[in-house]
């Protein structure tokens, strides 16, 4: 039996297993100059676990007592998580390695996140969920703070820390309400006593509680306070870790919940998202329009887009999901080409985050601003760009399951929020001639992620490189 379980666990075994190897090895040899070697070898093995995942795993498996869940879902989410974390390890390494931030640590804390993000949208039961967020938070939180003689970077990890210490409390105090009134930490007992009309009012604020919780992690308003700090002081290799893999974690853990525990009483928490949805749209769409760090800009953004994401969550439907799990997918793919292109904003060797510092960036690079553009456009949801798409995607399932309101509040605050992106297209194409211009980034790896990102999203009109039918198939499975 336990042979079986662990059988089922394995690719999670492994990456701990690297973990625990890299870290040993390279304390007891030579340290931080192992740091390039452990970055190649860590986003090797992330790939190579997405095809392990992708390709072999079929069906639903159980594993101890269904506290651990092999699904379509789950296998969806984490091929989705490896592959954005092995592209943001691979981009990260020679910025840090220049900047000499590049510490044999920082690919092994990676690799532990990703356990806990693998761990995270498995769970099937209370205590399996905060094990796997535990493992994702306590990891990042040394992430973020990784420029040690940076106090900014000290801030965010700090604000990181205590924020999500808080997050933490609101979890568990919603988690020991639902075992309190369910009697069980499984999901599938929860649900059983978690019914429609039937669902008690100490369990209905353990979801809650609950929900407050996960709120954090995804950045949802009014739990969001946070991300601006955290995307500017964290270095930019990192805000790039935070804005993808454990994005699609966060959403793939509160898709979990709330389809597998409280899938019987949907309509007592589909208003609380449908609202957290809205607040989130709005806040991402106004705070942003003031920006002028390039950094900030995007962690209000991801504010914004985790509204839209959650739109498709709040239908409660199996198109839903779907939804939910093609944005993310489109998403991630759009902040990897962005963060790409803005980790290679630097002058005289210095990072450089200003946006007025990409006036009449076309004339001296138009090929990347090129890219740049459809990617803007993407986030903008301008059609006929991937980014549109999504967006349709979310919108379609928010308007068929009985919210229409909320659909035409998120057009209006896609409207309004295509204003900060279209002002970076203004000044890369038509802003003043600036007083200092840009270095000529020379790294190939940025410039190829940058051109890839763009391209996907004008090539993936097409059929969205299969993503759409393995996302329907993934939510087939967790909503039923």
């Amino acid at each position: 039996m336990i042979q079986a379980d662990l059988n089922i666990i394995l690719p999670e075994i492994s990456l701990s297993l690297l973990a625990i190897g890299a870290l040993l090895g390279a304390v007891y040899t030579s340290k931080d100059k192992m740091g390039p070697l452990l970055v190649w070898a860590t986003a090797a093995v992330f790939l190579a676990l997405a095809l392990w995942i992708g390709l072999s795993g079929e069906g639903t498996n159980e594993a101890f007592g269904g506290m651990f869940v092999d699904d379509a879902f789950s296998r969806f989410a984490k091929v989705a998580i490896l592959l954005s974390s092995a592209a943001v390890l691979v981009m990260s390494q020679e910025y840090m390695q220049r900047k000499g931030l590049l510490r044999f640590e920082y690919p092994v804390l990676v690799a532990l996140s990703v356990v806990g993000m693998m761990v995270m949208v498995s769970a099937g039961d209370l205590m399996t969920l905060y094990m796997g967020l535990e493992l994702q938070s306590l990891a990042l939180y040394v992430v973020a703070s990784l420029r040690r003689d940076s106090a900014r970077s000290t801030e965010a990890g700090l604000k990181y820390f205590v924020l999500g210490a808080l997050s933490s409390g609101l979890l568990l105090y919603g988690a020991s309400l639902t075992y309190g009134y369910a009697g069980t930490t499984l999901f599938s007992g929860i649900i059983q006593t978690a019914t429609e009309g039937h669902i008690s009012i100490g369990l209905l604020f353990g979801l809650v509680f609950i929900i407050s919780g996960l709120a954090f992690k995804v950045s949802a308003v009014p739990f969001h306070m946070w991300t601006p700090d955290v995307y500017e002081g964290a270095p930019t290799p990192v805000t790039a870790f935070f804005a993808t893999a454990p994005k699609i974690a966060a959403m793939g853990l509160f898709a979990r919940v709330l389809h597998d525990a409280f899938g019987g009483a949907v309509s007592d928490w589909s208003q609380v998202i449908a609202l957290l949805s809205l607040v989130s749209m709005f806040l991402g769409a106004f705070a942003a329009i003031g920006q002028t760090n390039i950094k900030r800009l995007m962690a209000f953004s991801s504010i914004a887009h985790m509204g839209y994401a959650l739109m498709g969550l709040a239908a409660g439907t199996v198109l839903g999901v779907e939804a939910m799990l093609v944005y993310m997918a489109i998403y991630v793919t759009m902040n990897i080409g962005t963060f790409a292109f803005i980790l290679s904003m630097e002058k005289d060797g210095q990072a450089v985050t200003d946006i007025g510092a990409l006036n009449q960036y076309a004339k001296r690079e138009p090929g990347k601003a090129l890219a740049m553009l459809i990617l803007l456009f993407s986030m903008a949801g301008v059609p006929p760009m991937v980014g549109f798409f999504g967006k349709l995607y979310v919108l379609r399932a928010a308007y068929e399951a009985g919210l229409a309101w909320l659909a035409v509040a998120g057009v209006i605050a896609s409207v309004i929020g295509a204003y900060y992106y279209l002002r970076i297209v203004f000044y890369m194409y038509f802003g003043e001639e600036p007083d200092e211009t840009l270095d000529k980034s020379n790294s190939p790896v940025l410039w190829g992620f940058l051109m890839a990102s763009a391209a996907i999203m004008v090539l993936g009109l097409i059929n969205l490189f299969g993503v759409e039918s393995a996302a329907a198939a993934a939510a087939a499975t967790l909503v039923n």
